[in-house]
C-alpha cells in the first residue's frame, strides 16, 4: 500500500455524466490505498483459505424476485463484447451481455477459466465480495473521494486524470 498525504482535488464534472456533477472541490485526509488493482491470484486466496462464496455464484434467489423469468434466475453476469464499429454510447447493452454461468471463476464466460489470467485484476465480484476481501486482508475499501483524489495523482486543470 501507498500512504498518500490527502488534501483539495477538483471531485466531479459538469461535462460528462449527470451523476458527476456538479464539479466540485473535495478534500481528504489522508489514507492508504492498494498500489495496484487487487488480481485474481489474490483475490482466489480468500476463496481457498476461507471457502468464500461471491454473489453471483448461487444465482438471484427466486423469493427476492417475484416474477422473474426461470433463466434469470440462473447465476450470470454482465460480459463485455467487442462490438464491430462504433455503436450508441447511451446503451450499454451494445457492448455488455448478460451471461449465464459467468462468475469470479469465468469473468469472460462460462466456458473460460482463468488460466492465465490470474495477474489480471479481479472481475466479477460485488460490493460486498470487495469489503469481505479486504475484512479478510486487513485493509478497506477507499471512500469515493479518496479514489477520486487518488486517480487524479495531484494534478489539476485536465479533463481526465490520464
Amino acid at each position: 500500500m501507498v500512504w498518500l498525504p490527502g488534501g483539495r482535488f477538483r471531485m466531479g464534472s459538469d461535462a460528462h455524466h449527470r451523476a458527476e456533477a456538479p464539479a466540485h472541490e473535495g478534500a481528504v485526509s489522508g489514507f492508504w490505498i492498494d498500489r495496484t488493482p487487487v488480481i485474481n491470484r489474490q483475490f482466489g486466496a480468500i476463496v481457498e483459505e476461507t471457502g468464500h462464496v461471491t454473489l453471483a455464484d448461487p444465482g438471484p434467489n427466486a423469493a427476492d424476485c417475484p416474477g422473474a423469468r426461470p433463466w434469470l434466475l440462473t447465476p450470470a453476469s454482465l460480459v463485455f463484447m467487442a462490438t464491430g464499429g462504433p455503436v450508441p454510447l447511451d446503451d450499454w447493452r451494445q457492448w455488455w451481455a448478460l451471461t449465464p454461468g459467468s462468475d469470479g471463476r469465468h469473468a469472460t464466460g462460462p466456458h473460460r477459466s482463468l488460466d492465465g489470467l490470474w495477474d489480471h485484476r479481479v472481475a466479477q465480484v460485488a460490493l460486498g465480495d470487495a469489503e469481505a476481501y479486504c475484512a479478510w486482508a486487513g485493509t478497506a475499501l477507499p471512500s469515493e473521494a479518496e479514489w477520486e483524489s487518488a486517480a487524479w495523482g495531484g494534478t489539476r486543470g485536465p479533463t481526465f486524470a490520464w
